[in-house]
């Protein structure tokens, strides 16, 4: 546990959810509904999540000329042999029930001119089937309405909703068994909320890299925060970089990202002299999977020594911007192009981690009482790299699931904290220097020599035992993630999905295997091993 001041409050609940994305409001509109005496903690306002800067869709088979083993094959293929193809088949057949639901609590969805759903096409999809919002704005309006709905079942529930307040700790009694959480609020005071069921849906890791698609609040808190609760944390080597983010200076922690839909409408991808740079690189060109693209993108401008490459729309026309992509188009104006009539310059950056805490899509992981839902969770959806779209979708299904898990029955007891082993905190002044190293080497291509020195650097940052403030969780928890990453990326000697080894450019049948992490005695502790026979086929 981390060294905080002694709690200035207490409090109790039954469940406390960390979170307010789809994931969590999908799990607090169950928990709410069934008057479950519950609390939901969000570290900025409620809709201040990744889920609002989504601007890509849900994935699910809508049409009929689509098939559910079309679906599972096409997140196989991107997964690039580590997804758990049972867990995966279950996804796509709950998809298009999710959605139902989504639009039931009236989220509004693009559609086509004979009034069904607009389907559109994205990187690694062999079909139309991604639902889309506003064109570019689908993970606003899924947490619009999902708030929208919440609201409404708040008014007659018991449940408070606690904003800019902070994970820091989730508690374990002395059993090993989750009974609440550790808490940084609104005004800066340490407090204890125990409860018998804790579900984390804290979001991503993308704040680990310079320039990233991810909210601020992406800095890995529930990944640290349950692996210091003995959690296993599984996968987090798979970081997927996305392949088209604005190339721009004045990007600073939070890049423009062009969706994979643009490329979906026909964008090309195109070096200083209008050539393509996917050409003879994939068969599906620009929409081959995320790390296809982004790996030639990297590679192109290590032969030319250019800054970005530039994605080419300007055959779309001012109409088709204006109607399928107007988000897109204010942000890229706001930072001086204009898409309608200049090419976009862009460059990978960190966007959507495939690992985190191990966890099945009900969300419970190897921590009795502690859930893991959305990005922060690791359930084998993604596998080595996820297909685009699928994300949003399983947020909805698994927040949905552990929400009505949570709900059907008691929580469990509430359990009495106990004292776990003091952990370092890191310095605030550290962070730019991990960003810099992790951008270094631990980007799209990596080398053994190049993680080691990562790993001695992050290993040389001096921990104190100084008391937690903002600064210093978000430092600790960056090196926690960061020395994850590290480590796990210089374990698997082969190139895999969003992990690539310039050393080691093949994939090996022998890593058909998963790296799963503990904390042991203060200590990162590796493991690998293979995919169980029921999770290679799908039931």
């Amino acid at each position: 546990m981390l060294p905080a001041a002694a709690p200035a409050w207490t409090g109790r609940t039954d469940v406390v959810v960390v979170g307010t994305g789809a994931a969590g409001l999908s799990a607090l509109l169950h928990l709410a509904a069934a008057g479950v005496d519950c609390v939901a903690v969000t570290r900025g306002e409620v809709t201040d999540s990744a889920t609002a800067w989504a601007q890509g869709g849900l994935a699910a088979v809508w049409d009929d000329g689509d098939t559910l083993a079309s679906h599972l094959a096409d997140t196989l293929t991107a997964g690039a042999g580590l997804c758990d193809a049972g867990v995966v088949s279950d996804l796509v057949a709950s998809a298009p029930g999710a959605i139902r639901r989504l639009i039931g609590l009236g989220a509004r969805f693009d559609r086509a001119s004979g009034g069904g759903l607009d389907l559109h096409l994205e990187g690694g999809h062999s079909a139309r089937r991604i639902i889309h919002a506003d064109g570019d704005a689908t993970g606003a309006e899924i947490e619009r309405a999902l708030w929208a709905a919440l609201s409404s079942a708040l008014a007659g529930s018991r449940t408070p909703v606690m904003t800019r307040t902070r994970l820091v700790d989730v508690l374990t009694d002395a059993e090993g068994r989750a009974c609440g959480v550790r808490l940084l609020d609104a005004d800066g005071q340490v407090g204890e909320l125990l409860a018998g069921a804790v579900v984390l849906a804290t979001g991503g890791i993308g704040q680990l890299w310079p320039v990233t698609s991810n909210p601020l609040g992406a800095t890995g808190d529930g990944v640290a925060a349950a692996l210091r609760a003995g959690a296993e944390v599984r996968d987090l080597e798979f970081m997927q970089f996305h392949p088209t983010v604005l190339a721009d200076a004045a990007a600073g922690s939070r890049g423009v990202l062009v969706s994979e839909a643009v490329r979906g409408e026909g964008a090309w991808l195109v070096d200083d002299a209008g050539h393509r740079i996917m050409a003879g690189v994939h068969p599906l060109l620009e929409l081959a999977p995320r790390d296809v693209v982004s790996a030639a993108i990297m590679a192109h401008l290590d032969r030319t020594g250019a800054p970005h490459v530039w994605l080419d729309a300007t055959f779309f026309g001012r109409s088709t911007w204006e109607g399928h992509f107007p988000g897109i188009l204010a942000l890229c104006r706001g930072r001086g192009v204009d898409p309608v009539t200049e090419r976009i310059p862009v460059h990978p950056a960190a966007h959507y981690a495939c690992g985190g805490v191990a966890a099945d899509l009900h969300g419970r992981t190897s921590v009795p009482g502690l859930y893991a839902v959305g990005e922060v969770a690791a359930t084998g959806v993604h596998g080595a790299n996820r297909l685009a779209s699928n994300s949003l979708t399983e947020a909805l299904v698994a927040g949905d699931r552990v929400g009505a898990l949570l709900a059907s029955g008691p929580v469990g007891r509430v359990g009495v904290p106990v004292s776990r082993a003091a952990a370092g905190v890191v310095e605030p002044t550290a962070v730019p220097a991990i960003r810099a190293w992790m951008q270094r080497e631990a980007f799209v291509s990596r080398t053994g020599p190049g993680l080691a020195a990562l790993g001695a650097a992050l290993a040389a940052v001096p921990l104190g035992a100084g008391r937690v403030d903002h600064a210093s969780l978000t430092a600790t928890n960056l090196h926690a993630v960061a020395t994850i990453v590290a480590a796990a990326a210089a374990e698997r000697t082969e190139s895999r999905g969003a992990h690539r080894r310039s050393d080691f450019p093949d994939t090996s049948n022998t890593w058909e295997r998963r790296i799963t992490v503990r904390l042991t005695e203060g200590a990162l502790e590796l493991t690998s091993a293979p995919l169980a026979i029921t999770e290679r086929t799908a039931a």
